[in-house]
């Protein structure tokens, strides 16, 4: 999840924010789970920089910068790689309300402000409201890694009724309601009315549009599949956007990697 995020982060969240027409836009980039900054890559044991460092080196670069994470360790590792920088803003605590509260009502329309907000859970820690609210102030694109691993790990068991009460109600705050049982399951196929759980494509195309029809995002296109080494999907990477201009810049990208073998 960390690697893909590193290898094009820094093309992608430019891109997505800078067109001609856009000159005028301050463009901000927001972090909800920043991380420590850097990772140990496994093979080579090698230190690799994480998205939050590599937008700081975009050209031409983000305006203000906003980083979030949950762990202290990892709040001050952020705030050690960045001494001195003012235009760096680090807030140590739960993403989802630091986002609501302190940072997006910082990006304002008004001003020409535009953000990128990238939203990588570490597993169901996301709520809806922050989505919905970056749907609807028109000021903020989003890319969102959709936890499938964790689902499946978790929540979405074959057995639904062997998930804990805590992971359902993650489950609930991600999809705003629980709405998500009857795409999860379908007691369709087999003559006893058994609840079978769905394939993982099922329930990301149902996210897509509720991302589009309850968001209120206008162009959100298909979400990439993220896999590790055993072909085992990990979580779908979505975009979701108000301007078509961004969604055709992301789609060209990701489709230049995936020919690449990059994703």
């Amino acid at each position: 999840m960390v690697g893909t995020k590193t290898r094009h982060s820094k093309k992608i969240r430019w891109c997505v924010l800078h067109d001609p027409q856009s000159q005028k836009f301050s463009p901000i980039y927001i972090d909800g789970f920043a991380g420590a900054g850097v990772h140990i890559r496994k093979a080579t044991k090698e230190l690799v920089p994480g998205s939050p460092l590599n937008a700081l080196k975009v050209e031409p670069p983000f305006e203000e910068h906003y980083w979030i994470d949950l762990d202290e360790s990892k709040v001050a590792a952020l705030k050690l790689h960045t001494a001195g920088m003012k235009h760096v803003h680090i807030y140590g605590g739960d993403a989802n309300n630091i986002l609501l509260n302190e940072v997006f009502p910082k990006i304002k329309f008004e001003n020409f402000e535009r953000a990128l907000c990238i939203l990588d859970p570490y597993g169901l820690h996301l709520d809806w409201e922050v989505i919905e609210t970056a749907a609807k102030m028109g000021t903020i694109e989003i890319f969102l890694n959709f936890p499938m691993l964790d689902m499946n790990r978790n929540v979405l068991l074959w057995e639904p009724t062997n998930a804990s009460p805590d992971d359902v109600k993650r489950m609930t705050a991600l999809w705003k309601d629980e709405s998500w049982r009857d795409i999860a399951y379908s007691t369709s196929g087999n003559l006893f009315g058994w609840p079978e759980k769905q394939p993982n494509e099922v329930i990301a195309e149902a996210f897509r549009e509720r991302l589009q029809k309850v968001a209120g995002f206008r162009y959100v296109p298909q979400p990439v599949p993220m896999k590790n080494s055993r072909s085992a999907i990990l979580y779908y990477l979505f975009f979701a956007a108000q301007k078509e201009t961004a969604e055709n810049i992301v789609v060209d990208i990701l489709k230049k990697y995936s020919r690449e073998g990059l994703l």
